[in-house]
């Protein structure tokens, strides 16, 4: 079997890689019978020479290739026909611009594996980037903070090299006795608490939260049902949270009232409620003057997403009397920060975890029968055809 690292094609460029040179190596090095090499680049974090010197072949031509992996969608030109692909190829949600991208993949019977159906038997994701993506977005609100009110100046992520520095960056920021709400408990809310607790922001719960006045900043960490509660009244778990999220309504209001600063880190699942409604935004009461809204869902949970923004341009100004964008220097604007490439900001932090990751949890399947079912659960196409448990796309690749 012979493994390929592709060249990132899609516009602007992403620099991040699957698997860093050391890691690549390994795959030869320990599986017997197995070759590796990374197509030629000149936009990956690591140099074309760094997989030379790792003793990884480095080429122009994919074509021997038996998987080819990747970060970003390939374009459809650079498809090779009968091959297995790894990359996000953001179709799962029926996304209409990457329609025809699926639709091709079908055409030219490749078999698909997205990472982000790269899943355990109980549906809990193996690898992601979401780890650097709180890591960074978190940065980013700070500093949008310290824009928007002109308090300091902190450099952008993409110029620093790795997240420590971030948190050096952080540490030495002065800001006054702010609130921040964070939402989540999954990688991308644990990404951004690394960098408040990094830099040694004090952590306080729920009721000392919405009740107490503090001298210093200070940060609360949300789950789903701190911010959401029953219609009915009734007090339940988070799985009935997430067997009938219809029965839910968002109880987010009462964070409004207190919160200066709001990153978001939660995952929203299809049918829940929307968490900072316009209305809430609207509110005389509402006191939140930044959202760092990592997860990104335009039109989704976060009503002043109006957006994405981007690394170049990663903040914006929302105005919640009109629902529209404005200058975010505006008096009466919310700061909205709204990257949805954030990990591409830390590209060798991002790309060293994500390869020890796939080495970990994916690579093993491809040696031992996948005996846990890791493959077969993440492959969405075969045989020009879709698998059994992405049969639902059926209707969204045969659109004209």
């Amino acid at each position: 079997m012979k493994f390929g690292i592709i060249k990132e094609r899609k516009s602007p460029p992403d620099r991040r890689v699957v698997f860093t040179p050391e890691k690549l190596a390994a795959i030869a090095e320990n599986y017997p019978d197995t070759l590796v090499k990374a197509e030629v680049s000149d936009i990956r974090i690591f140099k074309d020479e760094e997989y030379i010197a790792a003793g990884v072949k480095v080429d122009a031509d994919m074509t021997d290739c038996d998987v080819l992996i990747g970060v970003k969608e390939v374009p459809v030109e650079a498809l090779i026909p009968n091959k297995k692909y790894f990359f996000f190829s953001h179709t799962i949600k029926k996304q209409p611009y990457n329609q025809k991208l699926l639709q091709a993949i079908l055409d030219k019977n490749i078999e698909l594996y997205d990472h982000e159906t790269i899943v355990d038997a109980k549906n809990k994701r193996l690898i992601g980037f979401g780890r650097y993506a709180g890591n960074v977005g978190a940065y980013n609100t700070l500093r949008a903070f310290g824009v928007k009110y002109e308090l300091y100046n902190l450099p952008k992520a993409e110029t620093l090299p790795d997240r420590d520095t971030l948190i050096v960056k952080l540490k030495r920021m002065v800001l006054p006795p702010v609130k921040i709400v964070l939402t989540g408990k999954g990688k991308v809310a644990m990404g951004a608490k690394e960098m408040l607790d990094g830099m040694k922001m004090k952590q306080v719960n729920v009721n000392d939260y919405l009740t107490k006045n503090y001298d210093e900043p200070v940060y609360v960490q949300l789950d789903v049902l701190d911010y959401n509660r029953r219609k009915d009244g009734e007090v339940k778990n988070n799985i009935d949270f997430y067997n009938n999220p219809a029965e839910y309504e968002s109880n987010f209001e009462r964070f409004t009232k207190v919160s200066d600063i709001f990153i978001t880190g939660h995952f929203f699942g299809n049918g829940s409620p929307d968490i900072l409604t316009r209305e809430m935004l609207k509110a005389s009461s509402n006191k939140i003057k930044v959202v760092g809204d990592v997860s990104c869902d335009i039109g989704g949970p976060i009503a002043c997403t109006l957006r994405a923004s981007t690394i170049a341009d990663p903040i914006y100004g929302y105005n919640p009397s009109t629902n529209e964008e404005i200058d975010f220097y505006n008096p009466s604007a919310i700061v909205v920060m709204a990257v949805d490439n954030l990990p591409c900001e830390l590209p060798r932090d991002a790309s060293v975890g994500f390869a020890e990751m796939f080495y970990d949890k994916v690579i093993p399947a491809f040696f031992n029968g996948d005996k846990d079912g890791i493959l077969a659960r993440a492959k969405i196409t075969e045989n020009g055809k879709l698998t059994e448990r992405f049969k639902y796309l059926k209707g969204y690749v045969e659109e004209k």
